[in-house]
């Protein structure tokens, strides 16, 4: 056991109705290893968080042996600016956690500004291989790769019935995660399949789950929205659907996505950012283009037309992510922080 401090820097808004992020569910991990983990920020208001961040930062600079900072590649990625400098003129040991897909965008776009994140870190964290990559010409010093985790055993792996499509949609409501297409995919589909269904599970961004619900109710489309669920709600609601959708313009390597994987939903998903170097395409799930929905309603197709070649997918998939079980993907972590 350890008794090591870490602040852990990031959004901890669960409790406004938000998904749990990997700030939760690492922290919680960490802290079962003996850690002695601080969290910044549970503030709603984006302004309070900010100054919760940079406030806790301070506040734990002579106790804290390290700074987590989850970083995003939009506006969130101000805040990892802000607290790493603070870091630095405390002198604190801190660690970007990457998470945003659009972050290489964000090297080229802020050089200036990304050189004096990252040069000066004492380990920056990539969870998959496609912001490794992104990150390892410019940042090499200090740069490791550590995949999302979760805990295998709570995931139960089961081969589902495939007679009526049960299209599965896990994420939040915001553009860039693309929601909407989704909604197209239903429809199309349900040209071949008129009892097709969709549920859509995830927290609302800037009342954008509203403009969901008037598109699918404009095209005359019965979808089914849950609003946000825990996580072992989502679990549960898996067992009456056989296709998971992802529909991402932007994305790194989305936990809902390898959770889905374990549970043996097979799936279809945009080429996007980190996704195939997650899922090999044809291997262990099915790739398609960016804001396609003709090509992933014909993926779906394929899917109930073949369900060999469906089974052999969802066990390719639940094996590569038996991988990424905490028991493993641990060692990383504590090595790192010792």
């Amino acid at each position: 056991m350890t008794n090591r401090k870490i602040l852990y820097i990031g959004n901890k808004l669960s409790n406004h109705g938000s998904t749990i992020t990997v700030m939760e569910t690492l922290g919680s991990l960490l802290s079962s290893e003996g850690y002695t983990v601080y969290y910044a920020s549970s503030h709603k208001n984006i302004f309070f968080r900010f100054l919760d961040m940079i406030f806790a930062t301070i506040y734990h600079s002579k106790s804290g042996d390290y700074v987590v900072i989850d970083t995003y590649s939009t506006l969130n990625f101000w805040y990892a600016f802000f607290v790493s400098q603070t870091c630095r003129l405390f002198k604190l040991k801190y660690i970007p956690f990457l998470h945003g897909g659009n972050l290489p965008n964000r090297i080229d776009k802020n050089p200036f500004i990304c050189n004096l994140i990252f040069n000066n870190a004492y380990r920056i964290v990539a969870p998959s291989k496609y912001l490794y990559n992104a990150f390892k010409d410019k940042y090499s010093n200090g740069l490791i790769s550590i995949p999302n985790s979760i805990e295998i055993e709570n995931y139960p792996f089961y081969i589902r019935e495939m007679k009526v499509p049960k299209l599965l949609w896990v994420r939040s409501f915001s553009p860039i995660y693309n929601p909407k297409m989704a909604i197209q995919v239903l429809l199309e589909l349900q040209k071949s399949y008129p009892d097709a269904q969709l549920t859509m599970v995830g927290p609302d961004i800037k009342n954008y789950r509203n403009e969901c619900e008037l598109f699918a109710k404009e095209h005359n489309v019965n979808v089914n929205f849950t609003g946000a669920l825990s996580k072992s709600e989502w679990i549960s609601l898996s067992k009456t659907h056989n296709i998971f959708i992802n529909t991402s313009n932007f994305d790194n390597m989305p936990v809902s996505v390898i959770e889905a994987m374990a549970l043996g939903l097979p799936i279809i998903s945009t080429n996007v950012g980190g996704i195939p170097f997650l899922i090999s395409d044809q291997k262990e799930g099915v790739l398609v283009q960016e804001n396609d929905y003709i090509e992933m309603n014909l993926a779906i197709k394929k899917l109930f037309l073949n369900q060999d070649f469906t089974i052999t997918l969802i066990t390719n998939a639940r094996k590569k992510v038996e991988s990424y079980d905490w028991q493993i993907i641990k060692l990383q972590w504590l090595e790192m922080l010792m």
